[in-house]
């Protein structure tokens, strides 16, 4: 899996409240959280966020309350990836639930700038930064979670896995 986009950045401790705050959680539509995703942080996010977009931030992404909400949101808004020093467990298995890729890596964290233009090869655990020609090691994510992403997350990839129809 090949993922490439351009990067906004935040930093450390970014947790559910401000990825999706509260006072939005009486939907579970993911195009309505969308609309109000990274609020807490940047009020205008989600009117400038392209699809296609990654976010790049620093350690304990995601902490916080374990809502859903806030994976569901990001990749509503049209995220197809999150590179950090280090997620939240909760955030973590939830980001893989929803089908949203993330990478842990702290070289890339510490190192990549907003605006810049990545690749991630999701297979290898490679992340390359085209405008800086530079290339970080990140986990590489592995077949059965890729199989998560590629369905849309734990739901989809069950319903296809029993011939499910809803």
């Amino acid at each position: 899996m090949l993922i490439r986009g351009r990067v906004w950045r935040f930093g450390n401790d970014v947790n559910t409240d401000v990825i999706i705050p509260a006072r939005y959680l009486n939907t579970s539509n993911p195009k309505e959280l969308a609309m109000h995703v990274m609020e807490g942080i940047d009020r205008d996010f989600s009117h400038k966020v392209k699809a296609g977009d990654i976010i790049v931030t620093g350690k304990n992404f995601g902490c916080g309350s374990s809502r859903e909400h806030a994976p569901i949101a990001i990749k509503a808004a049209g995220i197809q990836a999150i590179i950090a020093k280090s997620f939240a467990r909760i955030f973590y298995r939830n980001a893989f639930n929803t089908g949203l890729p993330i990478f842990e890596s702290s070289e890339a964290s510490e190192k990549i700038e907003e605006a810049d233009e990545i690749e991630i090869d999701a297979n290898r655990g490679v992340i390359k930064n085209m405008t800086r020609q530079e290339e970080y090691k990140a986990n590489p994510i592995p077949k059965f979670m890729q199989e998560l992403i590629a369905a849309g997350g734990l739901v989809e990839w069950t319903k296809k896995k029993f011939k499910v129809t809803s």
